[in-house]
């Protein structure tokens, strides 16, 4: 199957939130599980995920679905022919995580829908526990499990909505310099116990198990977000209609992503470590006009002033350190100032791919 191709138009936003996200018609139950995995140019580890899955689903009457990105890697050629009970739907462009994983969601036919990324590893027992869960807590419209790296190490796994002042904690480095702080460690939850399982605000986009009637309440992901914030908003949508979101712990998923993005950090930035900090912008301007109205222009503002002064504290000094922080501060403003003109202060979606 081939989604579109063609070059959308932008997206404006509107006041009800509903009316750009498309709402699911109910599907028959067939399966225990949907499963969706969308990926893009990530063959192998798209292959070590499949393979979790057949070894997790085993004892499960489970759907399993590859959305692929328009990869050029050979990952949907991999899918059809090493994995041919797979439902593998083929988009000619990149449409994003949220409008790829709708394609899916839209044809899923089990009692639980399971996003994956392609980059995330179920552990043993996993699924089953998944299903307990939700079938313990009828008021859980979403859940999420514990994320750790290939050394064990901890992800963050649940976390708090957005706010201006949550964002200037992060950006300034006080939620990594007191992350047991209840008020600086507030985003991440890092002040928490992740041992223990709690209600949450949302969960990250990397596994998630999410009960169908909710979305049919609330809809699918908005595809006014092509990466970052998607999730969010839609946890955001399903606690505003009522439902709850969960963090269980005993669900753990070994997920690359957490630590490939570490690499990222740098002061020189790459050409695509700066698309995508600019999608990551462009998604906090539409999320804060969205939920926010007009805090999206405060947001805008404190991000702003915070380059502004870190620029200003680098610039008297003539150690090539100081500098090279300079010169990515000031590629940080810029890149802000482009979201803010693409997005029309968080009013319009840019047309996809971004």
């Amino acid at each position: 199957m081939s989604a579109s191709a063609i070059m959308e138009s932008p997206v404006e936003l509107h006041q009800n939130e509903r009316l750009n996200v498309p709402t699911p018609a109910q599907q028959p139950v067939e399966f225990d599980l949907s499963i969706i995995i969308v990926s893009f140019n990530t063959r192998d580890l798209l292959r070590e995920c499949l393979t979790a899955v057949q070894k997790e689903a085993s004892a499960l009457r489970t759907q399993v679905f590859v959305v692929d990105n328009a990869s050029s890697d050979g990952s949907a050629e991999m899918v059809e022919r090493e994995f041919p009970a797979v439902e593998l739907i083929r988009s000619d462009v990149n449409l994003g995580f949220g409008r790829a994983n709708n394609l899916a969601l839209a044809r899923a036919r089990g009692r639980y829908f399971v996003l994956l990324n392609s980059d995330a590893f179920l552990a043993p027992g996993a699924l089953g526990r998944s299903i307990r869960h939700m079938d313990a807590n009828p008021d859980c419209a979403l859940g999420g499990g514990l994320l750790v790296g290939r050394d064990g190490s901890w992800q963050p796994s649940a976390r708090s909505f957005h706010s201006v002042t949550g964002d200037a904690i992060i950006l300034t480095g006080l939620a990594a310099k007191f992350p047991h702080s209840r008020i600086f460690g507030s985003f991440d939850r890092t002040w928490a116990d992740a041992r223990i399982s709690s209600p949450v605000d949302w969960v990250p986009g990397a596994f998630s198990i999410l009960r169908p009637a909710a979305l049919r309440q609330t809809g699918f992901f908005d595809p006014a977000f092509f990466l970052y914030y998607e999730e969010v908003d839609l946890c955001m949508r399903l606690k505003r209609a009522g439902y709850s979101v969960w963090y269980w712990p005993d669900i753990v998923i070994t997920h690359i992503g957490g630590e490939s993005s570490r690499q990222l950090k740098t002061m020189n930035f790459s050409s695509t470590a700066a698309q995508v900090v600019l999608w990551r912008m462009r998604s906090t301007l539409l999320y804060y006009r969205k939920h926010h109205g007009v805090r999206a222009r405060l947001a805008f503002w404190m991000e702003r002033t915070l380059y502004a002064a870190s620029i200003l504290r680098n610039s008297f000094s003539s150690n090539p350190e100081r500098l090279a922080r300079k010169q990515h501060f000031r590629t940080q403003r810029a890149l802000l100032l482009q979201a803010w003109k693409d997005t029309d202060g968080g009013r319009t979606s840019p047309p996809r791919p971004w």
